[in-house]
Protein backbone atom coordinates (compact mmCIF):
# COMPACT_ATOMS: atom_id res chain seq x y z
CA UNK A 1 0.00 0.00 0.00
CA UNK A 2 2.80 2.37 0.93
CA UNK A 3 4.65 1.64 -2.35
CA UNK A 4 1.50 2.39 -4.35
CA UNK A 5 1.11 5.74 -2.63
CA UNK A 6 4.79 6.58 -3.27
CA UNK A 7 4.47 5.60 -6.92
CA UNK A 8 1.35 7.74 -7.34
CA UNK A 9 3.10 10.71 -5.69
CA UNK A 10 6.09 10.24 -7.95
CA UNK A 11 3.87 10.19 -11.04
CA UNK A 12 2.04 13.29 -9.86
CA UNK A 13 5.36 15.11 -9.30
CA UNK A 14 6.53 14.03 -12.74
CA UNK A 15 3.31 15.31 -14.34
CA UNK A 16 3.62 18.59 -12.46
CA UNK A 17 7.21 18.98 -13.61
CA UNK A 18 6.28 18.19 -17.22
CA UNK A 19 3.43 20.72 -17.07
CA UNK A 20 5.79 23.38 -15.78
CA UNK A 21 8.26 22.53 -18.53
CA UNK A 22 5.47 22.78 -21.12
CA UNK A 23 4.41 26.20 -19.82
CA UNK A 24 8.02 27.37 -19.78
CA UNK A 25 8.55 26.21 -23.37
CA UNK A 26 5.36 27.95 -24.57
CA UNK A 27 6.32 31.19 -22.84
CA UNK A 28 9.86 31.07 -24.23
CA UNK A 29 8.47 30.41 -27.72
CA UNK A 30 6.22 33.45 -27.39
CA UNK A 31 9.14 35.56 -26.19
CA UNK A 32 11.21 34.52 -29.17
CA UNK A 33 8.38 35.10 -31.64
CA UNK A 34 7.81 38.65 -30.41
CA UNK A 35 11.32 39.59 -31.68
CA UNK A 36 12.23 42.45 -29.35
CA UNK A 37 15.88 43.27 -28.78
CA UNK A 38 18.01 40.18 -28.28
CA UNK A 39 19.42 41.16 -24.88
CA UNK A 40 15.95 41.86 -23.47
CA UNK A 41 14.63 38.58 -24.89
CA UNK A 42 17.43 36.58 -23.27
CA UNK A 43 16.78 38.26 -19.91
CA UNK A 44 13.09 37.35 -20.10
CA UNK A 45 13.99 33.75 -21.00
CA UNK A 46 16.31 33.59 -17.97
CA UNK A 47 13.51 34.88 -15.76
CA UNK A 48 11.04 32.34 -17.24
CA UNK A 49 13.38 29.41 -16.57
CA UNK A 50 13.93 30.43 -12.95
CA UNK A 51 10.23 30.99 -12.30
CA UNK A 52 8.76 27.87 -13.94
CA UNK A 53 11.57 25.34 -13.63
CA UNK A 54 12.89 26.27 -10.18
CA UNK A 55 16.47 26.73 -11.35
CA UNK A 56 18.85 29.35 -9.97
CA UNK A 57 21.63 31.46 -11.40
CA UNK A 58 20.47 30.84 -14.98
CA UNK A 59 23.10 32.35 -17.29
CA UNK A 60 23.41 32.85 -21.05
CA UNK A 61 26.85 33.50 -22.50
CA UNK A 62 27.75 34.30 -26.10
CA UNK A 63 30.97 33.97 -28.08
CA UNK A 64 33.02 37.12 -28.62
CA UNK A 65 33.78 38.48 -32.08
CA UNK A 66 37.08 36.58 -32.33
CA UNK A 67 35.35 33.31 -31.36
CA UNK A 68 37.86 32.54 -28.59
CA UNK A 69 36.01 33.79 -25.53
CA UNK A 70 32.57 33.58 -23.93
CA UNK A 71 31.09 36.85 -22.68
CA UNK A 72 28.14 37.37 -20.35
CA UNK A 73 24.94 37.96 -22.35
CA UNK A 74 22.08 37.60 -19.82
CA UNK A 75 21.60 36.66 -16.16
CA UNK A 76 19.95 37.94 -12.98
CA UNK A 77 21.87 39.46 -10.07
CA UNK A 78 25.46 38.82 -11.18
CA UNK A 79 28.39 39.83 -9.04
CA UNK A 80 29.13 43.56 -9.12
CA UNK A 81 32.43 43.02 -10.95
CA UNK A 82 30.74 40.59 -13.38
CA UNK A 83 28.54 43.25 -14.94
CA UNK A 84 31.31 44.37 -17.27
CA UNK A 85 33.09 42.09 -19.72
CA UNK A 86 33.34 38.98 -17.55
CA UNK A 87 33.92 35.84 -19.55
CA UNK A 88 35.70 32.54 -20.03
CA UNK A 89 38.36 31.68 -22.55
CA UNK A 90 37.83 28.65 -24.74
CA UNK A 91 38.58 25.58 -22.59
CA UNK A 92 38.67 27.55 -19.33
CA UNK A 93 36.60 26.17 -16.47
CA UNK A 94 33.42 24.15 -16.97
CA UNK A 95 31.75 26.70 -19.24
CA UNK A 96 34.87 27.10 -21.37
CA UNK A 97 35.06 23.31 -21.79
CA UNK A 98 31.45 23.22 -23.00
CA UNK A 99 32.31 25.86 -25.60
CA UNK A 100 35.37 23.93 -26.72
CA UNK A 101 33.80 20.47 -26.82
CA UNK A 102 30.26 21.45 -27.79
CA UNK A 103 28.87 18.91 -25.28
CA UNK A 104 26.80 19.46 -22.09
CA UNK A 105 28.41 19.02 -18.68
CA UNK A 106 26.91 18.29 -15.25
CA UNK A 107 28.80 19.09 -12.05
CA UNK A 108 27.28 17.58 -8.88
CA UNK A 109 27.82 19.00 -6.38
CA UNK A 110 29.35 22.25 -7.60
CA UNK A 111 31.99 22.44 -4.88
CA UNK A 112 33.50 19.07 -5.75
CA UNK A 113 34.84 20.14 -9.17
CA UNK A 114 38.08 22.17 -8.98
CA UNK A 115 37.52 23.39 -12.55
CA UNK A 116 34.48 25.39 -11.48
CA UNK A 117 35.47 29.08 -11.36
CA UNK A 118 32.40 30.54 -9.56
CA UNK A 119 33.13 33.81 -11.38
CA UNK A 120 29.70 35.26 -12.20
CA UNK A 121 27.43 34.62 -9.19
CA UNK A 122 27.82 34.78 -5.42
CA UNK A 123 27.26 31.22 -4.10
CA UNK A 124 27.29 30.36 -0.41
CA UNK A 125 29.26 27.35 0.88
CA UNK A 126 25.92 25.57 1.44
CA UNK A 127 24.90 26.10 -2.22
CA UNK A 128 28.26 24.82 -3.41
CA UNK A 129 27.63 21.60 -1.46
CA UNK A 130 23.90 21.13 -2.13
CA UNK A 131 23.46 22.35 -5.72
CA UNK A 132 24.48 20.89 -9.05
CA UNK A 133 25.57 22.87 -12.10
CA UNK A 134 24.28 22.07 -15.59
CA UNK A 135 25.73 23.74 -18.69
CA UNK A 136 24.63 23.05 -22.29
CA UNK A 137 25.97 24.46 -25.57
CA UNK A 138 23.99 26.79 -27.85
CA UNK A 139 24.77 25.27 -31.22
CA UNK A 140 23.73 25.87 -34.85
CA UNK A 141 24.84 23.57 -37.66
CA UNK A 142 27.64 22.14 -35.53
CA UNK A 143 29.00 25.55 -34.50
CA UNK A 144 28.85 26.45 -30.81
CA UNK A 145 28.46 30.15 -30.23
CA UNK A 146 27.09 30.25 -26.69
CA UNK A 147 26.16 28.39 -23.51
CA UNK A 148 23.12 28.14 -21.24
CA UNK A 149 23.73 27.13 -17.62
CA UNK A 150 21.83 26.88 -14.32
CA UNK A 151 22.13 25.72 -10.71
CA UNK A 152 19.72 22.93 -9.63
CA UNK A 153 19.05 21.98 -6.01
CA UNK A 154 19.32 18.21 -6.40
CA UNK A 155 21.89 15.43 -6.63
CA UNK A 156 19.58 12.94 -8.31
CA UNK A 157 21.23 11.80 -11.54
CA UNK A 158 17.94 11.24 -13.40
CA UNK A 159 16.61 14.68 -12.47
CA UNK A 160 19.87 16.29 -13.52
CA UNK A 161 19.76 14.44 -16.85
CA UNK A 162 16.17 15.63 -17.40
CA UNK A 163 17.22 19.18 -16.54
CA UNK A 164 20.10 18.97 -19.02
CA UNK A 165 17.70 17.78 -21.75
CA UNK A 166 15.24 20.60 -20.95
CA UNK A 167 17.98 23.21 -21.02
CA UNK A 168 19.22 21.65 -24.27
CA UNK A 169 15.80 22.16 -25.87
CA UNK A 170 15.69 25.76 -24.69
CA UNK A 171 19.25 26.27 -25.95
CA UNK A 172 18.15 24.98 -29.37
CA UNK A 173 15.31 27.49 -29.41
CA UNK A 174 17.70 30.28 -28.47
CA UNK A 175 20.16 29.09 -31.12
CA UNK A 176 17.50 29.13 -33.82
CA UNK A 177 16.47 32.67 -32.85
CA UNK A 178 20.04 33.98 -32.54
CA UNK A 179 20.99 32.42 -35.87
CA UNK A 180 17.97 34.03 -37.50
CA UNK A 181 18.93 37.40 -36.07
CA UNK A 182 22.50 36.92 -37.19
CA UNK A 183 21.39 35.96 -40.70
CA UNK A 184 19.11 38.99 -40.93
CA UNK A 185 21.88 41.23 -39.63
CA UNK A 186 24.34 39.86 -42.19
CA UNK A 187 21.78 40.33 -44.96
CA UNK A 188 21.15 43.89 -43.82
CA UNK A 189 24.88 44.61 -43.64
CA UNK A 190 25.33 43.10 -47.10
CA UNK A 191 22.57 45.31 -48.49
CA UNK A 192 24.09 48.35 -46.82
CA UNK A 193 27.48 47.44 -48.27
CA UNK A 194 25.98 46.98 -51.73
CA UNK A 195 24.21 50.33 -51.41
CA UNK A 196 27.46 52.00 -50.39
CA UNK A 197 29.29 50.37 -53.28
CA UNK A 198 26.54 51.41 -55.69
CA UNK A 199 26.58 54.94 -54.33
CA UNK A 200 30.37 55.12 -54.64
CA UNK A 201 30.15 53.74 -58.19
CA UNK A 202 27.55 56.32 -59.14
CA UNK A 203 29.52 59.10 -57.50
CA UNK A 204 32.65 58.00 -59.34
CA UNK A 205 30.66 57.81 -62.56
CA UNK A 206 29.32 61.34 -62.10
CA UNK A 207 32.58 62.77 -60.76
CA UNK A 208 34.06 65.01 -63.46
CA UNK A 209 37.53 63.86 -64.45
CA UNK A 210 39.05 67.31 -63.87
CA UNK A 211 37.89 67.57 -60.24
CA UNK A 212 39.57 65.88 -57.27
CA UNK A 213 38.10 65.10 -53.86
CA UNK A 214 35.80 62.66 -52.13
CA UNK A 215 34.73 64.73 -49.13
CA UNK A 216 31.06 65.31 -48.40
CA UNK A 217 31.03 68.89 -49.79
CA UNK A 218 32.62 67.66 -53.02
CA UNK A 219 30.18 64.77 -53.36
CA UNK A 220 27.35 67.28 -53.02
CA UNK A 221 29.02 69.41 -55.69
CA UNK A 222 29.25 66.42 -58.08
CA UNK A 223 25.54 65.78 -57.56
CA UNK A 224 24.73 69.41 -58.39
CA UNK A 225 26.84 69.25 -61.54
CA UNK A 226 25.14 66.04 -62.64
CA UNK A 227 21.72 67.60 -62.03
CA UNK A 228 22.25 70.90 -63.84
CA UNK A 229 24.68 70.01 -66.65
CA UNK A 230 22.14 68.52 -69.13
CA UNK A 231 20.04 71.71 -69.14
CA UNK A 232 20.73 75.20 -70.53
CA UNK A 233 20.07 76.83 -67.15
CA UNK A 234 22.23 79.83 -66.28
CA UNK A 235 24.58 78.98 -63.40
CA UNK A 236 26.29 81.18 -60.81
CA UNK A 237 29.35 79.58 -59.21
CA UNK A 238 30.19 81.18 -55.87
CA UNK A 239 33.26 80.63 -53.76
CA UNK A 240 36.47 82.12 -52.47
CA UNK A 241 39.35 82.87 -54.76
CA UNK A 242 41.42 79.78 -55.59
CA UNK A 243 38.69 77.19 -54.95
CA UNK A 244 38.50 76.09 -58.60
CA UNK A 245 35.47 77.87 -60.03
CA UNK A 246 36.86 77.69 -63.56
CA UNK A 247 37.36 73.94 -63.23
CA UNK A 248 33.74 73.53 -62.14
CA UNK A 249 32.57 75.56 -65.14
CA UNK A 250 34.63 73.33 -67.42
CA UNK A 251 33.18 70.22 -65.76
CA UNK A 252 29.64 71.52 -66.30
CA UNK A 253 30.36 72.19 -69.97
CA UNK A 254 32.05 68.81 -70.56
CA UNK A 255 29.10 66.88 -69.09
CA UNK A 256 26.47 68.92 -70.97
CA UNK A 257 24.90 68.49 -74.40
CA UNK A 258 27.10 71.40 -75.57
CA UNK A 259 30.34 69.52 -74.85
CA UNK A 260 31.20 69.24 -78.58
CA UNK A 261 31.06 73.02 -78.92
CA UNK A 262 33.60 75.50 -77.52
CA UNK A 263 33.78 76.73 -73.95
CA UNK A 264 35.04 80.31 -73.91
CA UNK A 265 36.38 81.86 -70.71
CA UNK A 266 36.54 85.57 -69.93
CA UNK A 267 38.20 87.08 -66.85
CA UNK A 268 36.04 90.15 -66.38
CA UNK A 269 38.23 91.67 -63.66
CA UNK A 270 41.26 91.89 -65.97
CA UNK A 271 39.67 94.34 -68.45
CA UNK A 272 38.32 97.88 -68.21
CA UNK A 273 34.81 98.75 -69.33
CA UNK A 274 35.59 99.56 -72.99
CA UNK A 275 37.87 96.59 -73.54
CA UNK A 276 35.44 94.25 -71.79
CA UNK A 277 32.55 95.39 -74.00
CA UNK A 278 34.61 94.76 -77.14
CA UNK A 279 35.86 91.46 -75.71
CA UNK A 280 32.35 90.19 -75.09
CA UNK A 281 30.36 91.56 -78.01
CA UNK A 282 33.05 92.20 -80.64
CA UNK A 283 33.47 95.40 -82.67
CA UNK A 284 33.36 96.70 -86.20
CA UNK A 285 36.34 98.20 -88.01
CA UNK A 286 36.74 101.84 -86.99
CA UNK A 287 34.32 101.59 -84.09
CA UNK A 288 36.90 103.28 -81.85
CA UNK A 289 40.52 104.35 -81.93
CA UNK A 290 42.67 101.29 -82.53
CA UNK A 291 39.87 99.21 -84.06
CA UNK A 292 41.74 98.65 -87.31
CA UNK A 293 39.76 95.56 -88.21
CA UNK A 294 36.54 93.75 -87.38
CA UNK A 295 36.64 91.43 -84.39
CA UNK A 296 34.29 88.70 -83.28
CA UNK A 297 33.31 88.83 -79.61
CA UNK A 298 33.54 86.04 -77.09
CA UNK A 299 29.80 85.49 -77.24
CA UNK A 300 30.06 84.81 -80.96
CA UNK A 301 33.08 82.54 -80.47
CA UNK A 302 31.10 80.51 -77.92
CA UNK A 303 28.17 80.00 -80.32
CA UNK A 304 26.49 76.70 -79.51
CA UNK A 305 28.72 76.19 -76.49
CA UNK A 306 29.34 77.73 -73.05
CA UNK A 307 30.50 81.22 -72.08
CA UNK A 308 32.21 81.38 -68.69
CA UNK A 309 32.27 84.85 -67.13
CA UNK A 310 34.70 84.90 -64.21
CA UNK A 311 34.36 87.68 -61.60
CA UNK A 312 31.02 88.87 -62.96
CA UNK A 313 30.69 91.12 -59.92
CA UNK A 314 33.21 93.50 -61.57
CA UNK A 315 30.86 94.39 -64.47
CA UNK A 316 30.13 98.09 -64.97
CA UNK A 317 26.47 99.23 -65.10
CA UNK A 318 26.56 99.55 -68.93
CA UNK A 319 27.91 96.03 -69.42
CA UNK A 320 25.36 94.72 -66.92
CA UNK A 321 22.51 96.12 -69.03
CA UNK A 322 23.86 94.57 -72.23
CA UNK A 323 24.47 91.21 -70.58
CA UNK A 324 20.94 91.27 -69.17
CA UNK A 325 19.63 91.62 -72.74
CA UNK A 326 21.69 88.61 -73.82
CA UNK A 327 20.21 86.55 -70.98
CA UNK A 328 16.63 87.68 -71.51
CA UNK A 329 16.35 88.03 -75.32
CA UNK A 330 19.45 86.20 -76.54
CA UNK A 331 20.36 89.28 -78.61
CA UNK A 332 23.30 91.73 -78.82
CA UNK A 333 25.14 94.10 -81.19
CA UNK A 334 28.81 94.50 -81.85
CA UNK A 335 30.41 97.77 -80.79
CA UNK A 336 29.92 100.25 -83.65
CA UNK A 337 27.25 98.12 -85.36
CA UNK A 338 23.44 98.40 -85.57
CA UNK A 339 22.97 94.81 -86.70
CA UNK A 340 21.29 92.68 -84.05
CA UNK A 341 22.78 89.23 -83.59
CA UNK A 342 21.36 86.17 -81.88
CA UNK A 343 23.34 84.42 -79.15
CA UNK A 344 23.00 80.67 -78.73
CA UNK A 345 25.22 80.26 -75.68
CA UNK A 346 24.90 78.97 -72.17
CA UNK A 347 26.25 81.40 -69.60
CA UNK A 348 28.07 80.22 -66.50
CA UNK A 349 29.12 83.05 -64.22
CA UNK A 350 31.40 83.06 -61.20
CA UNK A 351 32.21 85.48 -58.42
CA UNK A 352 33.80 85.67 -54.99
CA UNK A 353 31.96 88.90 -54.14
CA UNK A 354 28.89 89.31 -51.99
CA UNK A 355 26.43 90.10 -54.78
CA UNK A 356 23.53 90.55 -52.36
CA UNK A 357 25.38 93.37 -50.64
CA UNK A 358 26.35 94.83 -54.05
CA UNK A 359 22.65 94.83 -55.02
CA UNK A 360 21.72 96.62 -51.78
CA UNK A 361 24.43 99.22 -52.40
CA UNK A 362 23.27 99.77 -55.99
CA UNK A 363 26.52 98.45 -57.48
CA UNK A 364 24.88 95.44 -59.18
CA UNK A 365 21.54 95.34 -60.96
CA UNK A 366 18.89 93.41 -59.11
CA UNK A 367 17.26 92.10 -62.30
CA UNK A 368 20.63 90.83 -63.57
CA UNK A 369 21.29 89.21 -60.20
CA UNK A 370 18.07 87.21 -60.46
CA UNK A 371 18.86 86.25 -64.06
CA UNK A 372 22.28 84.80 -63.28
CA UNK A 373 21.35 83.29 -59.91
CA UNK A 374 18.92 80.72 -61.35
CA UNK A 375 21.04 77.79 -60.15
CA UNK A 376 23.70 78.80 -57.61
CA UNK A 377 26.60 76.41 -57.00
CA UNK A 378 28.60 77.04 -53.83
CA UNK A 379 32.20 75.87 -53.98
CA UNK A 380 33.56 75.03 -50.48
CA UNK A 381 36.89 76.51 -49.34
CA UNK A 382 39.71 74.06 -48.79
CA UNK A 383 39.58 74.47 -45.00
CA UNK A 384 36.07 72.96 -45.07
CA UNK A 385 37.10 69.93 -47.12
CA UNK A 386 40.22 68.85 -45.25
CA UNK A 387 39.61 65.22 -46.19
CA UNK A 388 40.67 66.18 -49.73
CA UNK A 389 43.95 67.90 -48.82
CA UNK A 390 46.15 64.80 -48.98
CA UNK A 391 44.54 63.59 -52.21
CA UNK A 392 45.06 67.01 -53.80
CA UNK A 393 48.62 67.16 -52.49
CA UNK A 394 49.45 63.76 -53.99
CA UNK A 395 47.93 64.86 -57.31
CA UNK A 396 50.08 68.00 -57.40
CA UNK A 397 53.17 66.03 -56.35
CA UNK A 398 52.67 63.67 -59.30
CA UNK A 399 52.07 66.64 -61.62
CA UNK A 400 55.14 68.66 -60.67
CA UNK A 401 57.51 65.73 -60.16
CA UNK A 402 56.77 64.70 -63.75
CA UNK A 403 57.13 68.26 -65.03
CA UNK A 404 60.42 68.83 -63.16
CA UNK A 405 61.70 65.28 -63.65
CA UNK A 406 62.16 64.88 -59.89
CA UNK A 407 60.85 61.48 -58.70
CA UNK A 408 59.02 61.98 -55.41
CA UNK A 409 58.22 58.83 -53.43
CA UNK A 410 56.13 60.25 -50.63
CA UNK A 411 55.23 63.13 -48.33
CA UNK A 412 56.59 62.70 -44.81
CA UNK A 413 54.22 62.40 -41.86
CA UNK A 414 55.25 65.76 -40.28
CA UNK A 415 54.76 67.40 -43.69
CA UNK A 416 51.27 65.92 -43.94
CA UNK A 417 50.53 67.22 -40.45
CA UNK A 418 51.64 70.68 -41.55
CA UNK A 419 49.35 70.55 -44.58
CA UNK A 420 46.40 69.42 -42.49
CA UNK A 421 46.92 72.09 -39.79
CA UNK A 422 47.25 75.05 -42.13
CA UNK A 423 44.10 77.14 -42.79
CA UNK A 424 44.73 77.68 -46.55
CA UNK A 425 43.41 81.21 -47.15
CA UNK A 426 44.45 80.84 -50.81
CA UNK A 427 42.59 77.51 -51.08
CA UNK A 428 43.55 74.95 -53.75
CA UNK A 429 45.64 77.46 -55.71
CA UNK A 430 47.81 78.09 -52.66
CA UNK A 431 48.16 74.35 -52.03
CA UNK A 432 49.27 73.85 -55.64
CA UNK A 433 51.90 76.57 -55.35
CA UNK A 434 53.06 75.13 -52.01
CA UNK A 435 53.55 71.64 -53.48
CA UNK A 436 55.38 73.05 -56.52
CA UNK A 437 57.77 74.84 -54.14
CA UNK A 438 58.25 71.68 -52.07
CA UNK A 439 58.92 69.45 -55.11
CA UNK A 440 61.55 71.89 -56.29
CA UNK A 441 63.37 71.83 -52.94
CA UNK A 442 62.89 68.17 -52.02
CA UNK A 443 65.78 65.73 -51.85
CA UNK A 444 65.99 61.93 -51.75
CA UNK A 445 62.46 61.63 -53.09
CA UNK A 446 60.73 62.78 -49.88
CA UNK A 447 58.89 66.02 -49.20
CA UNK A 448 59.51 67.34 -45.69
CA UNK A 449 57.75 70.17 -43.90
CA UNK A 450 60.85 72.37 -44.17
CA UNK A 451 60.49 72.16 -47.97
CA UNK A 452 57.25 74.15 -47.79
CA UNK A 453 57.19 77.95 -48.13
CA UNK A 454 57.61 79.69 -44.75
CA UNK A 455 54.18 81.29 -45.22
CA UNK A 456 52.33 78.07 -44.40
CA UNK A 457 53.99 77.79 -40.99
CA UNK A 458 51.45 78.25 -38.25
CA UNK A 459 51.93 81.74 -36.77
CA UNK A 460 51.21 80.43 -33.29
CA UNK A 461 53.60 77.49 -33.61
CA UNK A 462 55.28 76.74 -30.27
CA UNK A 463 58.81 75.71 -29.64
CA UNK A 464 59.10 71.89 -29.43
CA UNK A 465 60.07 72.06 -25.77
CA UNK A 466 56.83 73.90 -24.95
CA UNK A 467 58.23 77.41 -24.61
CA UNK A 468 56.52 80.51 -25.95
CA UNK A 469 56.13 81.26 -29.64
CA UNK A 470 59.38 81.62 -31.50
CA UNK A 471 60.23 83.09 -34.84
CA UNK A 472 59.40 80.48 -37.47
CA UNK A 473 61.99 82.06 -39.79
CA UNK A 474 64.86 81.65 -37.32
CA UNK A 475 67.73 79.26 -37.92
CA UNK A 476 66.98 77.24 -34.77
CA UNK A 477 63.39 76.66 -35.89
CA UNK A 478 64.52 75.51 -39.33
CA UNK A 479 67.15 73.19 -37.84
CA UNK A 480 64.65 71.70 -35.37
CA UNK A 481 62.18 71.14 -38.19
CA UNK A 482 64.83 69.38 -40.30
CA UNK A 483 65.89 67.17 -37.37
CA UNK A 484 62.29 66.33 -36.57
CA UNK A 485 61.61 65.25 -40.15
CA UNK A 486 64.79 63.16 -40.44
CA UNK A 487 64.24 61.38 -37.12
CA UNK A 488 60.56 60.75 -37.87
CA UNK A 489 61.41 59.22 -41.24
CA UNK A 490 64.17 57.08 -39.73
CA UNK A 491 61.81 55.77 -37.04
CA UNK A 492 59.20 54.97 -39.67
CA UNK A 493 61.70 52.99 -41.74
CA UNK A 494 62.96 51.10 -38.67
CA UNK A 495 59.49 50.27 -37.39
CA UNK A 496 60.01 52.35 -34.25
CA UNK A 497 63.37 50.76 -33.37
CA UNK A 498 65.35 53.68 -31.91
CA UNK A 499 68.67 51.84 -31.99
CA UNK A 500 68.29 51.06 -35.72
CA UNK A 501 67.19 54.62 -36.44
CA UNK A 502 70.20 55.96 -34.52
CA UNK A 503 72.59 53.76 -36.55
CA UNK A 504 71.01 54.99 -39.79
CA UNK A 505 71.43 58.62 -38.76
CA UNK A 506 74.92 58.09 -37.39
CA UNK A 507 74.15 59.16 -33.83
CA UNK A 508 73.92 57.33 -30.50
CA UNK A 509 70.75 55.77 -29.11
CA UNK A 510 71.00 58.14 -26.16
CA UNK A 511 71.09 61.13 -28.51
CA UNK A 512 68.06 60.00 -30.52
CA UNK A 513 66.06 59.46 -27.32
CA UNK A 514 67.01 62.96 -26.21
CA UNK A 515 65.98 64.39 -29.58
CA UNK A 516 62.66 62.52 -29.57
CA UNK A 517 61.86 63.90 -26.13
CA UNK A 518 63.17 67.42 -26.74
CA UNK A 519 61.56 67.87 -30.18
CA UNK A 520 58.23 66.42 -29.08
CA UNK A 521 58.25 63.56 -31.63
CA UNK A 522 55.41 61.09 -31.11
CA UNK A 523 57.33 58.13 -32.52
CA UNK A 524 54.38 55.75 -32.05
CA UNK A 525 52.43 57.73 -34.64
CA UNK A 526 55.23 57.25 -37.13
CA UNK A 527 54.59 53.50 -37.44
Amino acid sequence: MHDDLASAASCAELRRRRELERKAMLQIARLLSDHPGQNQTLLEIVDCIEQHLGMRHVTVMMVSVDGQRLELAATKTPLTDARGHVGYDRGEGVIGRVLQAGQPEIVSPIGDDPRFRNRIHQRTPFQLESHAFVCVPITVEGETFGTLSADIETKNADELQDAAETLGIIASMIAYDVNGRRTRRLEREMLELQNLQLRDTLQERFRPSNLIGGSKPMRQLYTQIQQVAPSDTTILIRGESGTGKELVATAIHCTSARSQKPVVKVNCAALNENLLESELFGHEKGAFTGAVQQRNGRIEEAEGGTLFLDEIGEFSPIIQVKLLRVLQERQYERVGSSTTRTANVRIVAATNRDLEQAVRQGQFRQDLYYRINVFPVHLPPLRKRRDDILQLANHFVAKFSKRMDRPIKRISTPAIDTLMMYHWPGNVRELENCIEHAVLLSQEGVIHSHNFPPTIRMPDEKHPNGSETENCFSLSTRVNSLERDMISDALKRSGGNMAAAARELGISSRMIRYKVRNLGIDWNSEL
